[in-house]
């Protein structure tokens, strides 16, 4: 889509339903919203809806760095822990390497 053919109105009901479906565990929508939606809220001159579109996006900009940082700790303490945890951690993983024990 074409952003330049939306009018704001529609813009800013696009921005909004991006940011609120992040919080149904999509965080990959807070990173479309902020990407998509980074030039209309910040270097395109002022307009109405510029500010509730740029509240949006910056929310959406925080949720992605916080999700990103909740996943990479996730992983590293599953890698790092993963032998540990025996059983527990075969149940959580969908290929169970076979190695040399």
């Amino acid at each position: 889509m074409d952003l330049k053919r939306v009018k704001d109105e529609d813009k800013l009901e696009l921005c909004r339903k991006y940011y609120f479906g992040g919080f149904a565990l999509l965080p990959f929508l807070w990173l479309v919203n902020s990407a998509w939606f980074f030039r209309e809220a910040f270097l395109r001159e002022s307009f109405e809806q510029q500010r509730q579109i740029k509240t949006y996006v910056i929310r959406s900009m925080i949720g992605t760095v916080i999700w990103i940082g909740i996943i990479v700790t996730w992983v590293t303490i599953f890698q790092l822990n993963r032998a540990d945890w025996g059983e527990t951690a075969d149940r959580m993983s969908f290929i169970i390497p076979k190695g040399i024990p």
